[in-house]
This record gives structure tokens, sequence and C-alpha cells, in this order.
């Protein structure tokens, strides 16, 4: 099935060469699309230089930097206007194993059980059985593990890494969960798309992976970021209870 990996970068000028060398090696039939929020860096120049060396590459520019969930739903614009099957998120920071992502990719590209359903999403996910987290520091950890936790209770939900920016999805999926109602970043983003998966009635899948912390450039968590998704998930974890059951249409 046709297959495109969305890079979403701003200022990794250092990781994105070889991010992408990772991903043609592993998947050599995929296409890249980087989306780069016009990083000062020169990452975008980078971008299509990659994209001018290799037909497989290809970029989109946006004029600012708006937040890794409308980095995402710009890439997912582009993809399905494309006609690409499977869509995959991936970061440019060499934290996600280029080496699973065919595990990912075929994961929603055949049925678990014959005859079943194809899965719609499937997450890397660092917090199930066989899964881990590299040179992080305890604080990172326990925010991780926690975020995740009050977001399985929160919204009743059985998804041990919902934050995880490591994912594939069916092109079907992402075309029947109403991408032009998210309003949702970082963390939340993740959390957002997987509810709403959930809630259209398709499986969700999640594959161990080894996720090691980025060896160069900063990281893009901030403390909005986690406010922002705490805030959420209370909010829909009350409609879903309360209310209405897709309680992300308002997101």
């Amino acid at each position: 099935m046709s297959t495109v990996v969305i890079i979403p970068t701003y200022n990794e000028l250092e990781t994105l060469p070889e991010a992408v060398k990772a991903v043609r090696i592993a998947v050599p039939d995929a296409n890249i699309l980087i989306v780069d929020d016009n990083s000062p860096d020169g990452t975008g120049a980078k971008a299509d230089a990659l994209a001018s060396a290799d037909p497989f590459v290809h970029v989109l520019h946006r004029t600012e930097k708006t937040g890794l969930g409308d980095a995402y739903l710009a890439g997912f614009a582009w993809a399905l206007e494309h006609g690409f099957e499977i869509i995959v998120e991936m970061d440019a920071d060499g934290s996600h194993p280029a080496s699973r992502l065919g595990a990912l990719i075929g994961a929603v590209s055949a049925p678990t059980v014959p005859g079943a359903h194809y899965p719609g999403l499937a997450i890397g996910s660092r917090w199930v059985t066989g899964g881990s987290v590299v040179n992080w520091p305890a604080h990172r950890l326990f925010l991780s593990r926690g975020a995740n936790a009050y977001a399985r209770i929160a919204l009743g939900i059985n998804v041990k890494d919902s934050t995880a920016g490591f994912r594939a999805f069916r092109a079907e999926v992402l075309r029947g969960i109403h991408l032009e109602e998210v309003n949702s970043h970082g963390y939340c983003f993740q959390i957002d798309l997987t509810l709403r998966v959930l809630d259209a009635g398709y499986t969700v899948v999640e594959l161990p992976i080894e996720f090691k912390e980025r060896e160069t450039g900063e990281s893009k968590m901030s403390k909005n970021i986690v406010v922002e998704a705490m805030k959420s998930v209370t909010a829909w974890g009350w409609q879903r209870r309360f209310g209405k059951k897709n309680s992300t249409s308002s997101s």
C-alpha cells in the first residue's frame, strides 16, 4: 500500500538528514514529506536539497510555527490529496526507531485476525510490554507515564501511550474523524486523534519501541503543552461521562 512518512521540523538542521536516511533504508518504497515551519536555522533549505536529490522526498513549507498539531494537519491534508493509503507520523530528532516503521505500517496494512477489520491506527508505544525509554531524566519519565495514566482513567480508554508521536494511520480513518475540527497541539494533539479514532469505531494497536532521547537540539516540550493537555483531557473526560461521547468534536 502506498505510504508516506510525515516528518515535521523546526530547527532540525543537524538531525534531519540522518532521519531521512534512516527512513529510506527501513522502508525504501515509502515516500517522505518534510513539513517545515519556517525554521530559522536553515532546515527548510536542507529539506529542499534532500528532496532535489531524491524523488521519494517532498517538502511542505509553512510560513510560521503554529504547533505540532497544525504541522501534522497540513501534512495529512497533503498526503490525502496525493492519494497515500498509509500515513505515518515520525519525529526528526532520532528518537523514533526507523527500524520499527515496517511493523507499524504492516499493522495497519492487514487485519490481525483473518476476516477482522483492519486496525485504523498503530502506535509505536513506550509503555507496553517490550517498550522502553533511553536517556530520559526521572521527571520526563514521570510526566509521560503520568499523562498517559491520567488519559486512560479520565477518558476511559485502554491505550497505554496515547501521547506517542510515532504512529501509522489508514487514510480512510483520517478522512472519517473530522480533522477540520481538530484544534489541539503537542501531547494533546496525539491524545485527541487517538480518541477520535476509537470513537469512530476503529481499533488501535500498540507495538513496543525503544524511544531514545534526542542527542542534539532542544526538546519542544513546554509547560504550556502540558497544561493544554491536562485541561483538554479533563474536559473531554467530563463530557464523555456526562455529555456526548464524541467529546473531541469541540476541541
